[in-house]
């Protein structure tokens, strides 16, 4: 881990921060990260018993679970931390911010790849939940509550729930032009029961 980098992108992104001494012993993401770089380099070592046991510790003092098989690039900010959840394949590209609460994860219990892949400079929002096998692209933002269950292209803001784009390559998109992700959900539901009927007539 690149520790200096880290601390000077805790004090480019948190005007609360008055020094590299007070980041490095008192913020809790400060202190999860480097959790989280021995225990990944446990876990990756075929040692994955230690590095769950390094990342269950760091997370009864810290409250911030990051599971060490998830792989996690340079200079990631996890402001206040309490409550943030990192999952086994979750994929974090350089200089993202994460505020507490967010969840990084997925939906059901299926194997694989199974967690988004989050691009660089990646901002998300407090509360909000990131959830399956999807990329979120670089320079986008999710809003504070929101739940994102489709993937994100580049320089995106997503608000709501679930969430949907209302802002693209820097322009406020109108109602005629965002997409409509309950109708979304509804279309993909019709194509799921289609080809249900179509499987079940074939037998």
């Amino acid at each position: 881990m690149r520790l200096a980098e880290t601390i000077r992108a805790y004090q480019k992104n948190d005007p609360a921060a008055r020094s590299g001494w007070e980041i490095f012993l008192l913020y809790s993401g400060i202190r999860a990260m480097i959790s989280y770089r021995i225990a990944h380099w446990f876990y990756t070592h075929r040692m994955k018993f230690i590095g769950r046991w390094i990342s269950q510790r760091s997370r009864k003092h810290t409250g911030i679970e990051i599971h060490p098989g998830a792989k996690i690039g340079r200079r990631l900010v996890i402001d206040h931390g309490n409550g943030v959840v990192i999952g086994e394949t979750v994929e974090i590209g350089d200089d993202c911010l994460i505020y507490q609460g967010a969840t990084l994860g997925g939906t059901g219990i299926s194997h694989g790849k199974r967690h988004p892949t989050i691009g660089n400079n990646v901002m998300v929002g407090s509360g909000a939940k990131v959830l399956g096998p999807f990329k979120v692209g670089d320079n986008s933002k999710i809003a504070a509550n929101s739940v994102v269950l489709r993937e994100v292209p580049p320089n995106c803001t997503v608000v709501g729930i679930p969430g949907h784009i209302v802002r693209m390559e820097g322009e406020k998109l109108d109602h005629i032009h965002t997409p409509d992700p309950v109708a979304i959900e509804i279309n993909a539901l019709k194509e799921r029961i289609a080809a249900l009927e179509k499987q079940l007539e074939e037998k």
